[in-house]
């Protein structure tokens, strides 16, 4: 029988004691590839599958490494005393984790034979048949909602909505893991009220969904377009104001009657 533990996969980054992208200090490991091009993507490097060389602070950065579950799990596993004191554990995100989805199961799986608490940055674009393989050995679902407009979510993101938001259902309907909904307040795609209550409002509706988190929108990641030589969309694009993000954090509150935060 294969050994599961040395499954193959391609990621770009292990950033070690996060205290964000889930509960208490976590590591998350960062996979490669995604079948997004979000206009203001912080991680430009996480799209493509293949491995780039990306120019930072004027010296050449190779972008990508194959590794096995195996060797990622030696690194996640030294951290446990941190994870059991403080609720935290692992964390997938990317990129798209769904985009390596052997990989990204059967890190999870060790995680939990391990006793490490899972959790995965998602949008849930995949079938469901692949997604359903991965619930079992989720802990906590952190699933993006950007939009409610299935044109806006193409023309921004290059893809529509309509798969993700059915699947959001279905994971909520699974019942195998905790589900937070996590919507990136982008000025000129979705910092209204009204699309904020549109999302909020949805969220409502899936079973058992725990928490909305606002991640306000940021330019840290500007520098990566330049050092991969692509044009960065949203340079002209500030973050929103904090009485802007805390006006949508009462819509959201207003809307869903779930506990919402900026931040997370």
């Amino acid at each position: 029988m294969e050994d599961y533990r040395q499954t193959k996969g391609r990621i770009f980054d292990i950033q070690k004691f996060s205290i964000h992208d889930g509960d208490g200090i976590r590591t998350i490991v960062f996979l490669k590839g995604c079948v997004l091009r979000c206009r203001w993507c912080c991680n430009p490097e996480s799209q493509e599958y293949g491995i780039q060389t990306m120019t930072a602070a004027g010296e050449k950065k190779v972008v990508g490494r194959d590794v096995t579950v195996e060797e990622v799990m030696k690194t996640v596993g030294q951290d446990r005393p941190y994870y059991y004191r403080s609720g935290g554990g692992l964390t997938l995100s990317g990129g798209e984790s769904l985009c390596q989805p052997e990989f990204a199961r059967d890190l999870l799986r060790a995680a939990k034979e391990n006793g490490i608490n899972t959790a995965m940055e998602s949008m849930a674009c995949a079938e469901f048949k692949v997604i359903d393989k991965i619930l079992p050995y989720l802990d906590h679902y952190l699933l993006d909602i950007k939009h409610m407009d299935p044109a806006k979510h193409k023309e921004f993101t290059g893809r529509s909505n309509e798969l993700m938001l059915e699947n959001a259902k279905k994971i909520a309907e699974s019942g195998k893991c905790r589900l937070s909904i996590r919507i990136p307040v982008i000025p000129t795609f979705n910092d209204t009220e009204e699309e904020i209550r549109a999302i909020a409002e949805y969220a409502k509706e899936l079973t058992g969904t725990e928490k909305i988190h606002l991640l306000p929108y940021h330019r840290l990641g500007q520098d990566k377009y330049e050092g991969l030589g692509r044009e960065y969309m949203m340079k002209e694009i500030l973050p929103p104001p904090a009485e802007r993000m805390e006006r949508l954090l009462k819509t959201a509150r207003s809307a869903s009657g779930l506990s919402c935060q900026i931040g997370g």
